[in-house]
């Protein structure tokens, strides 16, 4: 088995030469994350369709309802509460935001507060903060809440993969058997997958059997101009967007600078 591994960052132009000479349909597979980190958005923007993983256990950790922003005393997080209580096991789909804590409008004042004076605070408040109004007091879950804000973000960055969630797939299986599952029901040759924890829970071989072949995206966070201080790596993108706008997110993305 040969590895093949895409990296952002300083390297870009081989980057995007790996995933172009990647056999088929490229597809990327992930939890639906709350405002995720630069990295997420690298392999939405160089899938042709992106799966959300809606279907399996909620995490009792991650990243799924919550993520770090800058703070003037260092990275902080912005968690949203669910309910949890008498509800072990259910599904990232099935979880819904507790809405007694006010957390939307406590989210809002948070990033005006610190984000105020970032050069694109109006632009990209104006492009999440209808997300927040829409979910207050509404019911949405925290699935539906998430899959918005992901996708207004990829639409204003000018990316057009297929958007697609498991649980409208008829797949079943754990680990590498999900995976596989997945990339067969949307006809995926190969599967951008990540370097973290799941890639030593992921069977390389089984896949290649099944024709369809592994690529791993290294992303690595390059600096860019921050509030406060000294250069914190792998916030949220919300962080990014503060400070580079569109064009500048997408040149961290390796990709081109036109918008659209």
């Amino acid at each position: 088995m040969v590895e093949r591994q895409i990296t952002g960052g300083s390297v870009q132009d081989s980057a995007i030469a790996s995933l172009n000479v990647a056999v088929g349909t490229i597809a990327a597979i992930h939890q639906p994350n709350y405002i995720p980190w630069l990295g997420y958005f690298f392999k939405i923007a160089h899938a042709d369709k992106f799966v959300f993983l809606d279907n399996v256990v909620y995490p009792d950790s991650g990243f799924v309802n919550r993520n770090c922003i800058k703070t003037p005393s260092g990275s902080a997080w912005l968690t949203i509460p669910v309910n949890r209580k008498g509800r072990r096991g259910q599904l990232i789909g099935e979880v819904e935001t507790d809405d007694t804590h006010r957390w939307t409008e406590r989210h809002l004042t948070t990033l005006r507060c610190n984000y105020g004076r970032a050069p694109y605070f109006k632009e990209t408040l104006a492009l999440l903060e209808p997300h927040y109004r829409v979910i207050a007091g509404s019911g949405r879950s925290l699935a539906d809440f998430n899959i918005g804000m992901i996708c207004s973000i990829v639409a204003y960055l000018g990316f057009n993969p297929q958007f697609i969630r498991a649980s409208e797939l008829s797949v079943s299986g754990h680990k590498t058997d999900l995976i596989l599952d997945i990339c067969r029901a949307i006809g995926a040759r190969t599967y951008l997958a990540g370097t973290g924890w799941a890639k030593s829970c992921q069977e390389d071989e089984k896949l290649e059997e099944a024709g369809i072949t592994p690529v791993y995206s290294s992303f690595s966070q390059q600096s860019y101009p921050q509030l406060f201080g000294q250069f914190v790596g792998n916030l949220s993108v919300v962080d990014v967007l503060m400070n580079c706008g569109c064009l500048g997110t997408r040149r961290l993305l390796s990709t081109k600078a036109e918008h659209g």
